[in-house]
């Protein structure tokens, strides 16, 4: 006589043995659809990371061609204090990819969303205040002057901010977040190291200064 049979009944039995392989499929089926979703996920991420790669490379690339030397650049400042020229800005529209993926950042690794956003957030700082810069360049030369001269600031900033992003875009699709995140570590360790190496050459410089400072106001004929 069957071992189970003196417990239940050969039906039950049956049953029983069903739900047993009808709960293995449930399992089964939910390990491979979280595979899949997983696998889904990481090409995703993938697929949006290289595109806004391409969108913020090429835009860097631009700035890099359109920004003036410091000669070039007081020339095209002192010509808009005079108030008769209007400048020509190119408009830096460069986030449509960036727009179409927006709902979709938050499956990034996480220490690759900041510098994305924050490239994108001084883009469009710098369209806003070309247009206010072209709006007011005829009626007031010397406002639209100083705002020339904070928008190649702006710019400058915003192609170091987008080189930092395709550094950490490009170090994520090589290795990941893990990845991103020694690039990081050894970004801060270096910058560390090397404000410790100027930091007492500068400190002397400002206790020179200060003794220069105070020699001459303990002179009683001022000198």
């Amino acid at each position: 006589m069957p071992p189970l049979d003196s417990y239940l009944s050969p039906q039950l039995q049956q049953a029983v043995i069903t739900g047993l392989f009808v709960a293995i499929g449930w399992v089964v089926v939910a390990s491979q659809t979280r595979r899949r979703d997983a696998g889904l996920r990481r090409a995703r991420e993938a697929d949006i990371q290289r595109a806004l790669l391409a969108e913020i490379r090429a835009h860097v690339f631009a700035l890099e061609q359109q920004s003036p030397d410091p000669e070039d650049a007081a020339a095209l400042i002192a010509r808009i204090r005079s108030g008769d020229f209007v400048p020509t800005l190119p408009q830096h529209g460069n986030d449509r990819i960036f727009t179409a993926v927006i709902a979709d950042i938050h499956i990034l690794p996480a220490p690759v969303i900041d510098p994305i956003v924050l490239y994108y957030r001084l883009l469009s700082v710098m369209g806003a205040l070309a247009t206010d810069l072209r709006r007011i360049a005829r009626s007031d030369g010397r406002r639209a002057a100083q705002m020339m001269a904070d928008y190649l600031s702006l710019m400058e900033e915003t192609r170091d901010s987008g080189i930092q992003a395709i550094r950490v875009l490009t170090e994520s699709l090589r290795g990941g977040a893990d990845a991103v995140e020694r690039m990081l570590d050894e970004d801060e360790a270096a910058a560390l190291a090397q404000l410790a190496q100027r930091l007492p050459g500068e400190i002397a410089e400002m206790r020179g200064r200060l003794d220069a400072i105070s020699s001459r106001s303990s002179d009683p004929r001022g000198r």
